[in-house]
């Protein structure tokens, strides 16, 4: 059976880590380290399920590391984090738009297309000369007037 334990990291670097602890794993061969998963709402930890040892040396010269706390976590305690969010989203087709992450963070635009499966939205710029039409994310947008197409 396998436990899961916290990995302290620099703030903001909870990725990198990640990335570098699964190189160790694919370089040394550990077959012990099942899962890692960094939680959004959690910063400066990562957590890694798997057994003890060979977590401990998945670690070893990993930059941007603080550190392991060697006390299992329960799994209860993270669950919150591993559930899906589900935001249902009012957009349509006309609504003007910003920008709030991203390459176009501060743009404005005006939706000519919504894909409710994928959760993206197609804009074209408001300040652009020529309509160039740009695809992104709805968890990247804010709503700042609604058309009148309700």
């Amino acid at each position: 059976m396998t436990d899961i334990y916290a990995v302290k990291t620099v703030v903001g670097r909870e990725n990198i880590v990640i990335e570098n602890m699964i190189s160790n794993v694919k370089k040394i061969g550990l077959s012990d380290v099942d899962s890692f998963i960094h939680p959004q709402e959690i910063k400066g930890y990562v957590f890694v399920e798997g057994n003890l040892k060979a977590i401990e040396m998945a670690i070893i010269d990993v930059p941007h590391l603080r550190g392991m706390i060697k006390k299992p976590i329960k799994i209860q305690e993270i669950e919150r984090y591993l559930q899906p969010k589900t935001v249902e989203v009012k957009i349509n087709i006309g609504d003007i738009i910003e920008v709030v992450g991203g390459p176009f963070k501060s743009e404005r635009g005006k939706i000519t297309k919504f894909d409710k499966d994928k959760r993206e939205i197609t804009m074209e710029l408001l300040e652009s000369a020529v309509p160039i039409p740009i695809t992104i994310s709805v968890e990247f947008i804010k709503v700042l007037e609604k058309s009148n197409n309700d």
